[in-house]
Order: C-alpha cells, then sequence, then structure tokens
C-alpha cells in the first residue's frame, strides 16, 4: 500500500518515506544546490540565510491543556491556534507546490517505556538525511506497524513566514502546539530547529512523568560507571564525551529515570570547527558515508573539508549515526551516574578549571547555568558572550526551571552523585587577553572525575564563589588550578571575579522566591 500524507492536507506525486541514504544522497546532489560529497563521503550541504538558531522566533501555542504548564517568558513566547493555523496552512501549502517530499518516521528516546514516535515532512533530502541520523532509526518491523506519530514536524523552511502575520517579529517561525501535538516550521532552513523542536517536546513531556530531561552528554566507564555532561553549545559537551576510554551514551540530550539514563536521540550534532584528527579522533573518523556536513568550505576539486574556514559561520556542523563513534553503547541507555559535570566557557577567565560543589552549590549553578554564547551556534553572535542560561539549557526548557532544578536534586539525593563544575573557558584573563583552556587540561581533569582520584584530593576555597577547588589533579600544572595565579594583574582579577559574582548575584534574583536559604547561601559572597 503505497504511503500518503492525504490526511495532512498534502498531495504530492513523490512521497519518499524513511528513504535510504543512499537514495537521499542521490536526490540531494541532483535537486539542490550547493550539495557535495567530501573527500570522506560525507554529504555536504547549506542551510542559506540562516547558519543557527533563531531562538526570537520560536513560539509555543497558548492552549488549554498546556498553558498552565508552560515557563512564559522571553523563552517561551505565546501565540494563539489562529496565527498557528494561518501558519501551518502556508507550510502545507508550499510543501504542496513541491514535487517530491521525504517523510522520515522515527522514535526519540531509547528508553522503551518512555519513547514517542516522531515524524518529519520536509522537501530537502538533506534535512531527511540529518533527522534520518538524527532520531533513533526503526528497524523494518517497527516501520511496518509504526502507526500514527505522537508528534509531527511540518518542515516549509525554505518559504517564509508573512512578517504582517499577527505575532511574527520576522520572515521566520518555529512554532510548536502541544494540543495538535505539530510543529511548524517556516523561513529557516537550519537543520538544527527541527532537532532542538524534538527535544523540546521531550522537555514538556519527561518531567510531566516525574522523569529529569537534561540538556548534556553522557558517557560510561568499564567498571560500569556512568557521567553525565551539563553545557551549552560549545562548552565541551560532545568533545568531552567521545572519549576513546569510554563508551558513549549520547552526546547532547537525555532523561534521568528512576533507575537508569537514556539518550532521547540516535545520532550527534557536533560542532566542526577547527576539527582534526589529532584533538578529536572519534568525531573526526565519524564524518564519513552517511554523515551531513553543515556550512563548510571544501576545495571543489580535492573535495577536502577546511575545518578552519569560517567564511560562511562559525557554527559549522557534523550530523552522523552514533554507531559511527566506534565505542558508541547500543542501545543508548546506562545506570544511574556517578558524577554530574556541568561544563561552562566562563569568557571572564576567573572561574578555575574544576571546582567540587556540595549538594546546594549544584542546585545554585545549575538554576544560574553560566557559560558563554559562543560565536556562531545562534544568529548575530560573533564573539562569546556571558550568559546565563538555566539548567543549561533555558531556550529549550518549557516548563519553570525550578520544575527541572527539584528534579536534579530528588536524582542526586537518590543516587549521592558527586557534582563538578568544569571550565572549558579561558584562563590568564579574558576572552581577548586569555588563552581558551587547552583541551588536554579539560580531558586531564575529566579523566580524573572518572577514576575517583579528584575526589578525595585536598581542597582550597575560592574566597568569592565558596565552592572547593582542588590544589592538584594528575596531569593539570597546579599553577592553572588557581586561576588567580594565570593572571599578570591580580589587581585585574579580584576587580573581574568581584565583576562576575554580581552578574551571578543579579540573575539569581529570578529565582530567589522559590529557593531555599540554602541554596542562596550557596551563590557567591559580595
Amino acid at each position: 500500500m503505497t504511503f500518503s500524507l492525504e490526511s495532512y492536507g498534502i498531495q504530492v506525486p513523490h512521497v519518499f518515506r524513511n528513504p535510504s541514504p543512499a537514495q537521499l544522497y542521490e536526490l540531494a546532489l541532483k535537486y539542490e544546490e550547493g550539495t557535495a560529497i567530501s573527500a570522506t563521503g560525507a554529504l555536504i550541504a547549506y542551510s542559506g540565510e540562516k547558519t543557527g538558531r533563531s531562538p526570537s522566533d520560536k513560539r509555543i501555542v497558548e492552549e488549554p491543556s498546556s498553558k498552565d504548564d508552560v515557563w512564559w517568558g522571553e523563552i517561551n513566547m505565546p501565540v494563539d491556534e489562529h496565527t498557528f493555523m494561518i501558519n501551518r496552512e502556508r507550510a502545507i501549502d508550499y510543501l504542496n507546490t513541491r514535487k517530491r517530499l521525504f517523510v522520515v518516521d522515527g522514535f526519540a528516546g531509547w528508553d522503551e517505556r518512555f519513547r514517542i514516535k516522531v515524524r518529519i515532512i520536509c522537501s530537502r533530502a538533506y534535512h531527511a538525511l540529518f533527522m534520518h541520523n538524527m532520531l533513533i532509526r526503526p528497524t523494518k518491523e517497527q516501520l511496518a506497524t509504526f502507526g500514527e506519530p505522537d508528534y509531527v514536524c511540518f518542515n516549509a523552511g525554505a518559504f517564509s513566514a508573512n512578517r504582517y502575520t499577527e505575532h511574527m517579529t520576522s520572515k521566520t517561525s518555529v512554532a510548536l502546539n502541544f494540543g495538535r501535538r505539530e510543529l511548524v516550521i517556516l523561513g529557516t532552513e537550519y537543520a538544527g530547529e527541527m532537532k532542538k523542536g524534538v527535544f523540546t517536546i521531550m522537555n514538556y513531556l519527561m518531567p510531566k512523568q516525574g522523569h529529569l530531561s537534561m540538556h548534556c552528554s553522557a558517557n560510561e566507564g568499564d567498571d560500569g560507571r556512568t557521567a553525565i555532561f551539563f553545557g551549552l553549545s560549545g562548552t565541551g559537551k560532545t568533545t568531552l564525551s567521545a572519549d576513546s576510554k569510554r563508551r558513549l551514551i549520547g552526546d547532547d540530550e537525555h532523561v534521568w529515570t528512576s533507575d537508569n539514563i537514556f539518550n532521547i536521540e540516535g545520532g550527534c550534532y557536533a560542532k566542526a570547527i577547527n576539527l582534526s584528527a589529532d584533538s578529536e579522533p572519534e568525531i573526526y573518523q565519524a564524518i564519513r558515508y552517511g554523515a551531513v556536513l553543515e556550512n563548510v568550505v571544501y576545495d571543489p576539486e580535492t573535495r577536502e573539508v577546511d575545518y578552519t574556514d569560517t567564511s560562511i559561520t562559525m557554527n559549522t556542523r557534523c550530523s552522523y549515526p552514533i554507531e559511527y563513534i566506534p565505542n558508541a553503547k547500543i542501545p543508548c541507555i546506562g545506570p544511574q551516574p556517578d558524577n554530574v559535570v556541568f561544563l561552562t566557557c566562563d569568557s571572564f577567565g576567573v572561574l578555575p578549571p574544576v571546582a567540587k560543589l556540595t549538594p546546594a552549590q549544584a542546585m545554585y549553578h545549575f538554576m544560574s547555568g553560566y557559560t558563554a554564547k559562543v560565536a556562531g551556534t545562534e544568529v548575530g553572535v560573533t564573539e562569546p558572550e556571558p550568559v546565563f542560561s538555566a539548567c543549561f539549557g533555558a531556550p529549550f526548557m518549557v516548563w519553570h526551571p525550578s520544575k527541572y532544578a527539584e528534579l536534579l536534586a530528588e536524582k542526586l539525593q537518590q543516587t549521592g552523585a558527586q557534582t563538578w563544575l568544569v571550565n572549558t573557558g579561558w584562563s590568564g584573563g579574558p576572552y581577548g587577553i586569555g588563552e581558551r583552556m587547552p583541551l588536554k587540561v579539560s580531558r586531564a581533569i575529566v579523566d580524573a572525575i572518572h577514576d575517583g582520584s579528584l575526589r578525595d584530593v585536598e581542597t582550597r576555597e575560592d574566597p568569592t564563589f565558596g565552592f572547593a577547588v582542588p590544589t592538584s589533579c594528575p596531569g593539570v600544572p597546579a599553577e592553572i588550578l588557581w586561576p588567580r595565579n594565570t593572571w599578570s594583574d591580580k589587581a585585574a582579577y579580584d576587580a573581574t571575579a568581584k565583576k562576575l559574582a554580581k552578574h551571578f548575584v543579579d540573575n539569581f534574583k529570578a529565582f530567589e522566591d522559590q529557593s531555599s536559604d540554602i541554596i542562596k547561601a550557596a551563590g557567591p559572597r559580595l
């Protein structure tokens, strides 16, 4: 029986349901301008004008089933159902003008008890291959009995929203309707909008069931112990979790239940800027046939990619199935973690490379979510900027941050996991003066966290931030561990530390009314 999209009002001559990578390569190269095959066999594609997410154009429909759950504000901006339906019809009308469409049916969530069925409907082969990689790929038997999806994404990103429609701020619109269980994309062909749309859905559904959805990576050692790494894009989640000595559970999105952690995705979406075989061998080797290279520059004769060339964007990316990582753990499920790592990219250069947090400090820093917005990850960001992102993933949170923080506190209490703050940002001065923390230093610190050698070393209390800073770590020069030592101007360090501390205090005022005195006391000292 021929697969049909007529139930959505779509009638297109050629509909490819879950096509193979080979089919998608052929169609992309034939019909999509600028696509090519890299020297290693990956598909090179371009997302057009938008080379990063457009958070200011994200909307959630204010409808009866979810409106009392959503944390409304600058992150989750409301739109009425009438406007959503205008955009939905605009997307459907555009899709109906195409000669061919692609449908990708897959799962979000490796734990079958909690997974959802997702359907992507799109007009670009590149988008279909991207989501073929990022969703969990069903077997032939599962696809035959897939039935109706739980959520549908209509990606008409090549067609603009009407900026004169009420509530539209530009020609881009990414709108999610929990009542209709639909996501509509207009005016952006950046593939990451689909990925993060699915994550936003899981960030709504999982806490509703008592599980913590997390913007984090995770891996597992031979001893069966797992670690999770929170952090925004560019802080090292993908890089530090892709460890040849450990099994990768996932690089970006997970759920922590009462008895395990599981990956939401079937693939990885790694930053490709300055990628090399020496610094990130697992990721470098994953860029082969079936992978998608996004917005990279290459030599048209040799088809060799120049990962240092950022003339298109600094947010160059690669999507690949998780099994392309040789030590990936399939299925992507692990036991509850022993270590929780908060990755921050401190552009002020005053936080230590590693600090040991008390449970109260863990709650404070989780709700604060301090890092630096790395150039290129979002439209308009050209250099690192200090930013606070609640739960290290505020753009994708649906509930109030306290909901996720309470779930984290519950998990930490149940498991006794140790929380660490790891700075992968600047040392020796702020951005522009100091230098980015060497990757080998961050890897050595993470290794010491994994093997337990950092748990019992002597620590020194930071006078401004109050957390415990290890005085030694295998493979790390002792002078680097105490950041004040790395600044030539100690008075400038002290002033900058106080400046950052004030940013923390000012930011946390938004959470004070829902925080205990113990948590509030765990913040910096002014």
